[in-house]
């Protein structure tokens, strides 16, 4: 079968079962199974698939078929122009969170400002491997999943000190890979704990998240593909969607510096109820996303 039919009959399935995106799916499955470029695809139509070929694109459309994300299939999804491995043990990076690498980066420009007498290294037991100049401030991404936010950030914040937790084993697995795929895995601490616990007296200036904010009452309006294949853990938070979101409130008051930022992903049915969680906070600040649906949130603490 010639590439350009292989392409078209796959469209036309997607299409017929409902998928999302047809086309760009079909691309991306063929992408994956030739090992190659959208460029190729369109410059070689003719190419005649060989048998193993036409085999695995026909068994990566049934999986796709059947509900599978992509992102799945192909082990890879694209974050801030950085390619991250992503298996169902990680939540799939989405475009979405870049609104919080977005906020950091903007307070940045304000606040995160070096200062070096904070920053010697105040717990034996978490030693630093960053070689160098001492780091402008420190920071930990608390859920880390696929790393996408804590590599995201050590791109940008060269001189930063980086910290990353997960209560997920596999999910830590992922994100070590993803560290080393990029060459910065001497420059992430990564921890196997719930949220900010067992990181003893390590201070921050900077706590980011994108946390499990989804409620179970909620779960009827979250796409199908989502709550089967997706990690549960790192969708739903409980009930309401804020059972996560209220225990590390507290924990990053506590591990804060003062004047510190706790940046959050969160979305336009808990934002009221996080703003009541934070309200002995100061400078609460919501960030809508391209749909104009709350997405982020971000709050200081006090300097006093």
């Amino acid at each position: 079968m010639q590439l350009k039919h292989a392409l078209t009959s796959a469209i036309a399935r997607f299409t017929a079962q409902q998928i999302p995106s047809p086309r760009l799916n079909a691309e991306l499955l063929l992408m994956f199974t030739l090992n190659c470029d959208r460029a190729y695809l369109h410059a070689h139509p003719e190419r005649e698939l060989t048998a193993d070929e036409a085999t695995r694109y026909d068994s990566a459309l049934a999986e796709r078929a059947r509900g599978v994300p992509t992102q799945y299939i192909t082990g890879h999804q694209e974050f801030w122009g950085i390619d991250f491995i992503v298996t169902p043990a990680v939540l799939i990076p989405r475009p979405e969170t870049e609104h919080v690498i977005e906020t950091v980066l903007e307070l940045s420009k304000a606040d995160l400002k070096p200062r070096t007498s904070d920053l010697k290294t105040d717990d034996a037991n978490l030693k630093s491997d960053v070689r160098g100049p001492k780091p402008d401030f420190r920071l930990v991404d608390i859920g880390t999943g696929s790393g996408c936010i804590a590599i995201t950030l050590a791109k940008e914040f060269p001189q930063a000190e980086i910290h990353a937790t997960d209560i997920s084993a596999a999910a830590l697995e992922i994100a070590r890979a993803n560290a080393a795929r990029h060459q910065l895995e001497n420059r992430i601490h990564f921890h196997h704990t719930d949220l900010l616990e067992g990181l003893g007296a390590k201070t921050f200036d900077l706590i980011v998240s994108n946390p499990p904010y989804v409620g179970e009452s909620e779960e009827d309006h979250v796409q199908l593909e989502v709550r089967k294949f997706e990690p549960r853990s790192a969708v739903f938070a409980g009930p309401t969607g804020t059972e996560v979101i209220a225990r590390l409130i507290p924990q990053a008051q506590a591990a804060l510096k003062p004047g510190g930022w706790l940046v959050m992903e969160l979305s336009g049915t808990i934002v009221e109820r996080v703003k009541e969680l934070l309200r002995v906070w100061d400078n609460i600040q919501i960030t809508a996303d391209l749909q104009s649906i709350p997405r982020v949130i971000r709050a200081q603490k006090s300097r006093a």
